[in-house]
């Protein structure tokens, strides 16, 4: 496991545009949600201690924050010859242990992962409802064996200032997880 932190996507990036097979077999896109008042992009995994230590909070995170009608989408783009824990059909299985409610996406190709500049799981981004990034960082300050509890306070934060409205906190602290897992020889080049 290398600790890896979030890239801080520039603010104000337009979301990158995805179309990717869900677990339950349909395909979803990003132009699905055109006109959410937030939209919430997770890169996740089913095996990273980091993701497990934040899975249960985020469940609950992800319920809340859709009834008030956000959009939540998770991604999984792990390298499942590596890590077939991650594969998809070890996802349907985690949607179901988890009680996820978001679509849970497998990102084979790893571009989408790469389109977000994503380093690391978990890896949240924030989208306005024009689809421009207003938050990249962590859930909250828990870390595995830290002691702290799992709120979800730095992203319920910035999805209480986008629902109302409002600027989003400009102090925003990168996500730190395991690395995402690259296909050999498909590395990106935004680590160098």
């Amino acid at each position: 496991m290398v600790l890896t932190p979030s890239t801080m996507l520039p603010l104000g990036t337009q979301a990158p545009p995805f179309s990717l097979p869900n677990v339950d077999g349909s395909t979803v896109s990003l132009e699905q949600f055109p006109g959410a008042p937030a939209l919430l992009v997770i890169f996740m995994c089913n095996h990273c201690p980091y993701v497990k230590h934040v899975a249960a909070e985020l469940a609950r995170f992800a319920r809340e924050y859709q009834a008030r009608g956000a959009a939540v989408v998770g991604i999984s783009s792990n390298d499942v010859s590596t890590h077939p824990a991650d594969s998809p059909e070890q996802m349907v299985h985690e949607v179901d242990d988890r009680g996820y409610t978001f679509p849970y996406l497998y990102d084979e190709t790893q571009e989408v992962a790469k389109a977000y500049r994503a380093a690391c799981t978990p890896d949240f981004y924030v989208f306005d409802q024009q689809q421009k990034l207003v938050y990249r960082g962590q859930f909250d300050g828990s870390r595995p064996n830290s002691g702290v509890p799992v709120t979800g306070h730095d992203l319920r934060r910035a999805m209480d200032a986008v629902l109302a409205g409002s600027p989003v906190f400009a102090d925003q602290k990168p996500s730190i997880g395991c690395n995402i897992k690259w296909r050999k020889g498909a590395e990106p080049d935004y680590f160098g």
